[in-house]
């Protein structure tokens, strides 16, 4: 363990310093490896990786640098504030541990704080855990770690099953009779309730052929939950039965040379009020369905130079209350049905006043008939692209009109394009 002087902040370079007289107070840098002597602490799971986050947060903040190796993700790596996680580039690797399922005896009730599953195998304390029902979705799926268990019966109904204590409560109603289940899923890495916590330079493995699904509002490789200034650069997020990198009710997030590829719902999921996030020179590639979806209330955005190709629904998606956001130097290509879509919103709710400045949409729509380039849905105004190219051309018209592979519907406003 060191502790290091904290430099003069530099433009998504390095961690903040911290605050302190004299050019900033000591910063505490912690080193895990995987053998013995190659670091202060040795482990290749997860919980070396937390206690050594934890170490240093407790310290006042700092780096926890990560060597070389793949590191077996049994619950997620929860950030703490202060704190950059550091890994070795492509080199280390955290990867999500297979999971195990199993349908609940009894119900989940919301608030409660425990579970009980049919089948225990696979459940154990300090494994993450997903708790979920037919009807439940988005924010009402629960994410938390078994604390406890199995249970000793404490009354007669729980004996036919294996009873665990949960860190969080219940975020509704799962019901047996909605097929209610839980299983060993989670974020690899998360954020919650934070401010100030930086990732940089790791591969995340989600595993997705041996993990059950996990919705983007609750889960992804990477997922941050009002966890404002949070900085995600020169990551890969690949393969998570679920979206990519998520971060709900967060603000002045950047995610910044990110690849993000073959997950099997988004890429990038900025969303539900995170206001002001930057996504740069990204690329968001293969994934199941989106390749950047701004889900609600994304504002103030800044959206540069990413490439967003290959994905099987959309390149980007705009839609509920994403307004004022701009868009500069994208490349959206090759994608399945629509490079951009606003989507379907009332008036009220659309996506007005969105900018894209010299970027180029072209290639899309392969495989639905009724694909295109640009889709502009419900009452959507004030969208404007300057110096694109729409299609297999500089989207350049006479007023009035929109290029080929633009498609306006019935409630939406034309968008404007400049030349």
């Amino acid at each position: 363990m060191t502790t290091e002087r904290a430099a003069p902040a530099a433009a998504d370079t390095a961690t903040p310093p911290a605050p302190g007289p004299g050019g900033g107070a000591p910063r505490v840098t912690l080193r895990v490896g995987q053998t013995p002597g190659e670091g202060d602490l040795a482990g290749g799971d997860h919980r070396v990786l937390q206690a050594a986050v934890d170490y240093v947060a407790a310290a006042g903040g700092g780096t926890v640098r990560i060597g070389p190796g793949t590191y077996l993700m049994g619950d997620s790596l929860h950030l703490r504030p202060g704190v950059t996680v550091r890994g070795s580039g492509p080199e280390t690797v955290l990867r999500k541990a297979p999971s195990a399922e199993s349908a609940l005896v009894l119900d989940g009730d919301y608030g409660e704080e425990q579970i009980t599953v049919a089948d225990g195998r696979g459940f154990a304390p300090g494994a993450g855990v997903a708790v979920w029902d037919d009807r439940s979705g988005g924010f009402h799926t629960v994410v938390g770690t078994l604390l406890e268990g199995p249970i000793p019966p404490r009354v007669p109904e729980e004996e036919p099953g294996s009873t665990f204590r949960v860190s969080r409560p219940m975020q509704a109603d799962y019901l047996v009779s909605r097929n209610a289940r839980a299983a060993t899923v989670f974020p690899v890495i998360s954020g919650y309730h934070l401010s100030g916590a930086r990732i940089e330079q790791l591969t995340i493995d989600g595993n997705r052929g041996e993990n059950a699904p996990l919705n983007g509002c609750r889960g992804g490789g990477i997922f941050l939950y009002r966890a404002h200034g949070t900085a995600i650069a020169d990551c890969v997020v690949r393969d998570y039965n679920g979206d990519g990198i998520s971060f709900q009710q967060s603000d002045d997030v950047r995610v910044l040379r990110c690849r993000v590829s073959g997950n099997a719902a988004l890429g990038i999921h900025p969303g539900s009020g995170s206001q002001r996030p930057v996504v740069a020179d990204c690329h968001s590639f293969g994934n199941g369905t989106i390749g950047l979806f701004l889900c609600w209330r994304v504002r103030g955005g800044r959206f540069e130079r990413n490439r967003l190709e290959g994905n099987g629904r959309v390149g980007i998606s705009i839609g509920h209350k994403d307004t004022d956001n701009l868009f500069v130097e994208n490349v959206v290509t090759g994608n399945a049905g629509y490079g951009v879509l606003f989507r379907d919103e009332a008036a009220p709710m659309s996506g007005h006043r969105n900018r894209f400045l010299r970027c180029t949409i072209e290639g899309n729509g392969r495989d639905d008939p009724q694909g295109a380039e640009v889709r502009v849905d419900g009452g959507t105004r004030g969208v404007v692209f300057e110096t694109c190219v729409v299609g297999a051309a500089p989207a350049v018209v006479e007023a009035g009109q929109t290029p080929p592979g633009v498609v306006v519907g019935p409630r939406a406003e034309a968008p404007t394009f400049i030349p």
